[in-house]
């Protein structure tokens, strides 16, 4: 865990105590994202020295948008720090925290309706687009909840009728990949980001535990097959988000660490580990390639490094959390 501990390090050099986000200035959303990379590095090294960060940054961050309870105007927003807050429940057990990735999961699902036959929309509000990464995030969130609160059914039957939806959808392409989301309620061929593979395989990792449902881990494993086979997504064998060549955004340098994340997640709870080699391979390329020499890293994993910010550097803490304790 040694060289995921300095790049822990090295991310908390982005934090504001003040405002209790990593760099303020960058999107919301990736202090979420951010604060789940800690927090899983925690829970995998024990190490509890950064322990303080999470009661500083919820008290301070639930607070800010749209009365509170990380309310904002998308729904993955919310999403990417409602499962901070399950995982925040993982670590701790304190049943706070999973009250409030609870209260998330509620304000999410009011803006489910029957357009396309069903689905959450992405944009608060306006209403205008339902894609994949916040479905994916909803199921994820509402079988993780259903896991962890004893006789639970009714996040069951909504993460069941979500799954049937998004399975439904057209979302998931001739190749096993991911596109962005819906257009006229069909695949828009939008991008095949990375998270967008990412996160549907922790999601029906936490499905087929609440149900024993193999048919999702067949899924699971198509779309996992897919990504790190593909030419597109993993030329040479190392993990390339879609951007990156022509100058990625700055939402783009989290999306990475969220497909590693759940691909460990997934890794973990087959039987054979089919994805372990790649994830050391990351994590090699990350180490050899992609530094500063001071624990920051860039956006390539094959190299060369080009900058440091948040953002990367939660990508980089995600693969060396999962590499570090592969075993």
């Amino acid at each position: 865990m040694n060289e995921a501990r300095a790049a822990v390090g090295a991310m908390m050099g982005f934090y504001d105590r003040t405002t209790g986000r990593w760099e303020p200035e960058r999107p919301w959303w990736q202090s979420g994202n951010a604060l789940q990379a800690l927090l899983d590095y925690m829970g995998r090294s024990g190490d509890t020295e950064y322990l303080w960060v999470l009661d500083h940054t919820v008290e301070i961050q639930r607070k800010v948008y749209m009365g509170g309870e990380f309310r904002s105007d998308s729904t993955d927003d919310t999403a990417w720090w409602a499962l901070a807050m399950v995982r925040a429940y993982d670590l701790t057990g304190q049943g706070r925290y999973l009250d409030i990735a609870r209260t998330g999961c509620e304000w999410i699902g009011q803006y489910w309706d029957a357009t396309c036959g069903g689905g959450v929309w992405w944009d608060v509000p306006q209403r205008t687009y339902k894609n994949a990464i916040s479905n994916e995030l909803y199921l994820k969130l509402l079988a993780s909840l259903h896991n962890r609160i004893p006789g639970d059914t009714t996040h069951l039957e909504l993460a069941l009728e979500t799954w049937r939806w998004f399975d439904a959808s057209g979302m998931v392409n001739a190749d096993g990949l991911v596109n962005d989301g819906l257009r006229d309620c069909v695949n828009n061929g939008g991008e095949t980001w990375t998270y967008n593979q990412g996160v549907i395989l922790g999601a029906l990792v936490e499905l087929h535990r609440a149900t024993g449902d193999d048919t999702l881990l067949a899924v699971a494993r198509r779309i996992a097959t897919a990504t790190t086979t593909s030419d597109h997504l993993s030329p040479a064998g190392i993990l390339t988000e879609p951007s990156e060549k022509a100058g990625a955004d700055d939402d783009a340098p989290s999306f990475k660490g969220i497909f590693v994340r759940n691909l460990d997640e997934l890794d973990r709870y087959l039987p054979d580990r089919p994805y372990r080699g790649y994830l050391a391979r990351q994590a090699e390329s990350l180490l050899a390639y992609a530094g500063d020499g001071s624990h920051r890293y860039g956006i390539h994993w094959a190299g060369p490094f080009d900058k440091a910010d948040t953002a990367r550097q939660a990508s980089a803490v995600d693969l060396l959390t999962t590499a570090s304790s592969s075993s």
